[in-house]
This record gives C-alpha cells, structure tokens and sequence, in this order.
C-alpha cells in the first residue's frame, strides 16, 4: 500500500470518528435523563438492603417514590426512625412519629408440645409440605411446621426453628416482612415492639379439637376477654386476639388463660 492510501484510510477512520462523537454527544443531550438530586440523596440515606419491606421493589423505587411526594418519609421498615429523620431533612418536611414493629410467630407448638400423626421424611421445606397428608405431620393443621422456609427468607438471621418451631429475634427483626411472605401457614404477622403480651397461637380449630392436637393453643374459652379490664381482648374463630392499642400492659390475660396460650413478648 503506498503512503496515499495510507493517509486516505487514517482521514477516513479520522472522521468516522468524529462524526461518530458528535453523534454520541448530540444524543447525550436530547436523551438525557433529568436526575432528581433529592431522590438521590435519599437512596443514598436508605440503608440499601432491597428487602422490598416498604412495599417497592427495591430501595432506588422508594427513593423515587419519597422524591415524588408518593410515599412516606418513615417508609423504610429497615431503617427505622434513624433513617426516618434522615429523609425528613433531606425532603423538607417532619418526621412522622413511627412505631417499631418486628415479626412474631404466633405458634408454641414445638416437639413437646404437640402430637404428630406420623414422621415425614423429604423435602424441609415448609412450602413443600402443602403437598402431604394433613398438611405436615403435626396433629394441629394451624401450627408452625419447623422446617425453616421463614429461616432461608430472612436477610438477617432474626429466626430460628428451636424444637420444632420458628422464633424470632425482636432484636435483630427489621420488619420487611419477607418471613411473612413465605410462611405457608400464615402464622407470622407484624406487632409492636413493645407489645407487652401476645396470643401465641394460630388454631382456629374449636377447643377439644385444639386440646387433643396441642397442650398449650388457645381453646376460645373467652376467660381472658371476660378478666381483661381494658376490654382487649376478644375471640375470633375460636382463638383469642389482643388489640395492642387498648392493652395496659396487666398481664391478667395471661394469668387467667387455662393454657398459657397467651405470653409475655
């Protein structure tokens, strides 16, 4: 190749590359997505864990969601009051008064306490287990089925299956809502941090059925309701239920229940 095409080849590749830039450049700018500064500010106070407890699919879509006045300043279960305060600055605006929740497992079942029509020997997995008699070996169909579904769900380590059933660190909880999601039984629910007695039962089986299957699940004898003097407690399909805004904390609920389904948190 003589020194001509040389030169005609290095000019043409020159000014493909330029006109390739300008192009690139011109598009920057029509395209060119607008970031909200207080939408990252906030994704950067979220403590980053994607859990999706705030309901959003991750914490860049809550951030966006706060940014856009659609979603509160306390959203983040995770984060807490701290990242609450945070946010609130960031947007403006005062922190909303939030009250701490965590998961419970509202089930004491554990291997001494509960009978089993059989022994099950496959997949521990609590979602699998919808698919064998009864709904798993325990004799209760309403009771936690200890094969740690909760366990592998939870982003940080705040469960545990001891002795046949699932409990929860209140401590380590953060509230996202993931073990919930994933318990086939629906024993787990969200409650106040500070709730002073829980109804540790699920059953919704009426009394002798409960009495023959668990030696410690509420019957929907109706003695707590008719002892409790802030009138917290009712029964609802043969099991008890405590309201957290009008208990006072007496603990004549628990001291009255034949069964001690009912405990301290």
């Amino acid at each position: 190749m003589d020194i001509m095409g040389i030169l005609i080849a290095t000019a043409v590749v020159g000014i493909v590359g330029i006109l390739l830039g300008l192009f690139l450049g011109v598009a920057g700018i029509l395209f060119k997505v607008e970031v909200d500064e207080k939408e990252e500010a906030v994704l950067e106070a979220l403590p980053g864990n994607n859990c999706g407890g705030c309901g959003f699919a991750g914490c860049s879509g809550l951030a966006a969601a706060i940014a856009k006045g659609e979603a509160a300043v306390n959203a983040c279960p995770v984060g807490g009051e701290a990242v609450a305060a945070k946010i609130a600055a960031i947007m403006g605006v005062e922190a909303e008064e939030s009250k701490r929740m965590v998961a419970y497992v509202h089930c004491q079942g554990d291997c001494d306490k509960t009978h089993r029509d059989y022994d099950y020997t496959g997949i521990e997995d609590c979602r699998m287990l919808a698919f064998v008699p009864n709904g798993g070996p325990k004799s209760c169909n309403y009771g936690c089925l200890g094969y740690g579904s909760c366990v592998q769900a939870c982003p940080f380590d705040a469960i545990h299956v001891e002795n046949g059933v699932a409990i929860v660190d209140k401590e380590a909880c953060k509230a996202c809502g993931k073990c919930i999601a994933v318990c086939p039984k629906n024993l787990i629910s969200l409650v106040p941090y500070d709730a002073p007695y829980l109804v540790a039962c699920s059953s919704q089986d009426r009394g002798p059925v409960t009495m023959k299957d668990c030696s410690v699940g509420c019957i929907g004898c109706s003695i707590c309701v008719k002892n409790c003097p802030a009138e917290a407690v009712k029964v609802e399909n043969f099991k008890a239920v405590i309201d957290p805004e009008k208990c006072t904390g007496c603990g004549t609920c628990m001291i009255k229940c034949p069964k001690k389904a009912i405990v301290t948190h």
